[in-house]
């Protein structure tokens, strides 16, 4: 039983997370089988070791012995596993996957500072989600940092961090805008498939917004293309006043320089989940732990 370090790993889980639910999202397993392995844990042991309760879990004076065990189990495995890794990686370069957003306005600024953490060369290849997904799925990345995924077997999806989506224009915009603002602009709204048009009109529609009666000046295909637009729209007196909806990632630097301005919506915070894929069949891979350790670790690189 011991040698199944599957179950140990499960139990660390459950205890690092403190819950049988938390464990069962971040090992990419069933809270069921979470629950199977724990009880498979304390039968081979022939004692509880975990004390479930409504608002966590507890360990038992048997299962606080056995966390110290296995603890230094996991910390000898993974120095092993490390310095195999050395042997016959030396050349590996971790390959990650980022959809348009993440790759083209988030890694950039870090790549180097995960390379150090990790020692170890990267690659960053970016695309579509869809995609990246696929190439998941081939073995061609090794991690994917994505919105909006299609959730697929065989992959395990950690929640990053959360994206905000802000209203941009190349006018000056109020800081807060109300609910009479939007029918003022003209709009340059995303494809209807897109992911961040669903999420924008659901959030319009909960604040009683119908953006049947908005002033549509063109339809894009991608986030890119919106921040494009918007920086070539006419702006001056007389002229209507031209917006979208954009991750506040990608017009960080447009914000500082005045080149675009952002306006939030009264009584209303427009996210998306941003999230970290990778193979059910790499949880236990040293080097794709480190790297996502450190990304967890961070939240915003």
């Amino acid at each position: 039983m011991l040698k199944d370090f599957s179950k140990i790993e499960t139990f660390l889980t459950v205890v690092k997370e403190k819950s049988f639910s938390k464990a069962s999202k971040k090992l990419g397993i069933s809270q069921p089988a979470v629950t199977q392995q724990i009880k498979l844990l304390e039968d081979y042991l022939d004692t509880q070791i975990v004390d479930r309760k409504k608002n966590g879990i507890r360990l038992t004076k048997s299962g606080e012995e056995v966390h110290k065990i296995a603890l230094k189990l996991e910390k000898s495995i993974y120095n092993a596993e490390k310095e195999i890794l050395k042997i016959i990686n030396k050349d590996m370069v971790f390959i990650i996957g980022g959809s348009f957003m993440i790759g083209n306005y988030i890694l950039p600024d870090c790549i180097s500072e995960i390379q150090s953490a990790i020692n170890n060369d990267i690659m960053i290849k970016v695309n579509d989600v869809n995609s990246i997904t696929e190439e998941l799925i081939e073995k061609k990345v090794d991690l994917a940092l994505i919105e909006a995924p299609t959730f697929q077997d065989g992959i395990v999806y950690r929640e990053w961090m959360d994206d905000e989506l802000v209203v941009v224009s190349k006018s000056p915009l109020p800081k807060i805008l109300k609910k009479e603002d939007l029918y003022s602009y003209n709009w340059i709204c995303r494809e209807e498939e897109s992911n961040t048009r669903k999420i924008v009109f659901e959030i319009f529609d909960k604040m009683g917004v119908d953006c049947q009666n908005f002033q549509f000046r063109s339809t894009v295909t991608s986030s890119t293309a919106v921040k494009n637009s918007l920086l070539k729209a006419p702006v001056g007196d007389g002229v209507q006043v031209t917006v979208s909806v954009l991750s506040k990632h990608m017009i960080e630097e447009d914000l500082q320089k005045g080149e675009l301005f952002a306006g939030r919506l009264k009584g209303y915070k427009l996210t998306r989940k941003l999230y970290l894929a990778y193979l059910k069949d790499r949880k236990q891979d040293p080097l794709m732990d480190n790297v996502i350790n450190y990304i967890m670790s961070k939240r915003r690189l």
